[in-house]
């Protein structure tokens, strides 16, 4: 039978090293917020860590919107918690959109190029 050790096993960290391109907002109630990424690099991981208990809603080029209904409906969005930062590889130039109904929530965001344009 195999144990793991829970304490030693990263959840958000994604190995990463700390970036030299970071962006913040404290995003305002149910206004979309957006964030164009530079276009130094054609690709990127973008790692959004976001505070508060509600959860804020991402859109890839696309306006965000926070989800309609009791049923599944198809959305452009995913939604991020304080707890499960999210980790995405987007093109240099790229639009994210970032909605969320509650009050004084910030949003991080941490960028790594993955190739340089010289």
């Amino acid at each position: 039978m195999t144990v793991w050790y829970q304490a030693q096993r990263p959840v958000d960290d994604f190995s990463l090293a700390f970036s030299d391109e970071k962006y913040s907002a404290t995003l305002a109630t149910s206004v979309s917020t957006g964030f164009t990424l530079p276009t130094t690099a054609p690709l990127y991981k973008v790692l959004i860590k976001v505070s508060g208990v509600s959860p804020v809603w991402v859109a890839h080029n696309a306006a965000s919107a926070p989800p309609v209904g009791a049923s599944f409906a198809p959305t452009n969005a995913e939604m991020i918690t304080q707890y499960f930062p999210l980790c995405r590889q987007v093109k240099g130039g790229d639009a994210l959109n970032f909605i969320t109904a509650g009050t004084g929530i910030e949003v991080s965001i941490s960028l790594y190029s993955l190739y340089t344009i010289k």
